[in-house]
């Protein structure tokens, strides 16, 4: 099932994801309530303090053809890969959308109830209020109906920042974790759709 997005209130007021609109949509009835094991997989690592507190492994699919005004769908699984666990508030999945795109018109799912998203431009990143343990995944589908006017390739860039956010940082919205200077690494991949007439 799909939800739309819906202006609810001033971001700063109910989440700590941007200074932007704020979106929220109640999750698919057949999402489960948390993160997915992925399957087991044995890893030895040293960690340095320069490294990343949490390592993301993208795999982005998206429609290959889509007629102006026909819809795409973005399927995004992302993996934590460790070394640590990446909690509510350090993590925020999403990424640029393509101009063929009505922003206003984005829909999707997770498999984590509670998903809160802001749209700032292109750009739309959510927060999943999840703790997502090493070798666990979330999926996320995005639903972008494309312009009338659309043409040519459609481009997106979807996937995971992670921030390396020490104690009694967890509240800090994306925004002010960038003023300040958090620490924070992209994982994302880059997908294209041929709009054809």
């Amino acid at each position: 099932m799909r939800h739309s997005l819906t202006k609810t209130a001033a971001f700063a007021l109910v989440a700590p994801l941007a200074g932007a609109l704020l979106f929220s949509a109640a999750p698919a009835s057949a999402a489960p309530a948390g993160a997915l094991a992925a399957p087991a997989v044995a890893q030895v690592s040293t960690v340095k303090v320069s490294d990343p507190f949490s390592v993301f492994d993208i795999n982005l699919k998206a429609t290959k053809k889509v007629k102006p005004g026909g819809l795409i769908k973005y399927s995004l699984t992302a993996t934590n890969e460790g070394p640590y666990e990446a909690t509510a508030g350090t993590w925020f999945i999403g990424g640029i959308f393509p101009k063929g795109v009505d922003l206003k018109k984005i829909k999707y799912n997770s498999s984590v109830d509670e998903t809160i998203c802001a749209l700032d431009g292109r750009e739309l990143f959510c927060l999943v209020l999840s703790t997502v343990n090493k070798g666990e995944y979330v999926q996320m589908n995005f639903y972008a109906k494309t312009k009338k006017n659309a043409k040519g390739t459609q481009t997106a860039t979807l996937g995971v920042v992670s921030y390396d956010v020490q104690t009694g940082m967890e509240n800090l919205s994306k925004q002010e974790l960038d003023r300040i200077g958090v620490p924070s690494k992209a994982y994302a991949r880059s997908v294209k759709t041929r709009i054809v007439r």
